[in-house]
């Protein structure tokens, strides 16, 4: 039997194994925020690594943004080196998942099968990816216990909230050095017949406009800053928007509609704090004498990420120029640049030969509205040579009553364990 068949007649024999773990990943409720359960997701794993013959280390991210003694950053890196040398292959997932919403028929953390599907937080984005990585090793092994080189496969914290105490902060410490990793497959749900090359780029930032405080009942003694938004928001509608709706990308970013920038209001505060559940009070009848939004621009890489703050910039120096009293500032919150991993890299044609064989089918290559962590694998780690690619589909992130094909996540782990065979097996297999 050649080395294809043995992987997937090993695969195929375990797809109640892997069922089984995606279900044991998803009722770890690793929320976040705040960053619940890191630790107890990464202790269980990490044994089920142990005996398949990895060795597995635990590292906190100390220091990071939102590590605290109540809740620790955990990562794990589990690698297994094989009898002969030979290039390292990395699976990285994400282990943290974000807030439950409203709307659920299922219990978000239960773990459900129905039909060909499984469901519960996290299921798509994206334990189920990391459940079929860790399929795909162990068959691998299995049906080429002396394989060349070394496997490795991370749970690692925090990329929902910007990665900086998972792979951001394992990159900076040399984890993703060309050196040691050659070959990265990020598992996200982009499909499994798609490889994912890459990302747009981001700049979260907030904007604040000034006023002065008054009584309410004599609002022309005071200057709303809530107004002075108004003029902001109003701006945006009329120039930023048609502007941003003009500009297209050559990067196969899917869905359709990110194939432009794109700029979001993530949400808006101004005047009085809300005092919370329970609070049964009134108002203070005050002019608002601040008011902040925070926006999320999708920038693409055509596009100079200094022109991308400029024409933020200008629009509000147009405001300014007509409105009596205007004042704001811009903060930067977070930034990241876009990367795309070239089509002829060793992990993509190896995946995209792997889809070939397993589906019937050419592999499409996409690009990702949103970022992930191929941002710091690349700017930080310095490594081209990393793609996402996993079972799931992207619609399904960060809904209620989330979802992964079953079935889909046996071809990824077939999908993934040919990768393997393809990058670390003995030229003789």
């Amino acid at each position: 039997m050649d080395l294809a068949r043995r992987i997937r007649t090993e695969v195929d024999a375990r797809r109640d194994a892997l069922v089984a773990l995606a279900r044991d990943l998803i009722r770890i409720p690793t929320l976040n925020p705040p960053g619940q359960c890191y630790r107890d997701l990464c202790e269980a794993l990490g044994a089920r690594l142990s005996a398949s013959g990895f060795t597995v280390e635990l590292l906190r991210a100390t220091g990071t943004p939102g590590d605290c003694e109540e809740w620790p950053r955990w990562n794990l890196v589990a690698r297994r080196e094989g009898a002969l040398p030979g290039d390292c292959v990395h699976f990285n997932s994400h282990h943290d998942v974000v807030e439950v919403g409203q709307g659920w028929t299922h219990d978000p953390f239960g773990g459900a099968v129905e039909g060909d599907r499984l469901y519960g937080r996290g299921a798509s984005d994206m334990k189920g990816g990391l459940a079929a990585s860790v399929i795909a090793a162990e068959a691998f092994i299995a049906a080429c216990p002396d394989h060349r080189g070394a496997i490795e496969i991370s749970a690692t914290a925090d990329e929902e909230s910007g990665g900086y105490g998972g792979v951001a902060w394992l990159a900076e410490r040399g984890w993703f050095s060309p050196e040691r990793v050659q070959h990265v497959i990020i598992p996200e749900p982009l499909h499994k017949d798609q490889i994912c090359l890459g990302h747009r780029g981001v700049w979260w930032a907030e904007i604040e406009t000034h006023g002065r405080i008054a009584h309410g009942s004599m609002p022309f003694l005071g200057d709303s800053a809530i107004r002075h938004m108004g003029a902001v928001l109003e701006e945006m509608e009329a120039t930023l928007y048609p502007l941003l709706a003009g500009k297209r990308t050559a990067m196969p970013v899917i869905p359709e509609g990110a194939r432009a920038s794109t700029l979001n209001v993530n949400s808006i505060h101004g005047g009085e704090p809300d005092r919370g559940p329970g609070f049964t009070g009134l108002p203070a009848p005050c002019v608002a004498d601040r008011c902040r939004i925070t926006i999320d621009r999708r920038f693409l890489i055509e596009e100079d990420p200094a022109e991308v703050k400029a024409e933020v910039t200008r629009l509000m120096e147009r405001i300014r120029a007509r409105r009596p009293g205007f004042r704001y500032e811009i903060r930067t919150l977070f930034e990241v640049q876009p990367t795309m991993t070239d089509r002829d890299a060793p992990v993509v044609r190896s995946t995209a030969a792997a889809i070939e064989a397993v589906l019937g089918r050419e592999a499409g290559y996409v690009v990702s509205p949103g970022t992930y962590d191929q941002k710091h694998i690349d700017r930080i780690g310095r490594l081209k040579n990393c793609i996402a690619y996993g079972p799931g589909q992207l619609a399904q992130a960060h809904q209620p009553d989330e979802w992964i094909g079953i079935t889909d996540m046996a071809d990824s782990a077939r999908v993934m364990a040919l990768v393997l065979a393809e990058l670390l097996a003995p030229r003789s297999a």
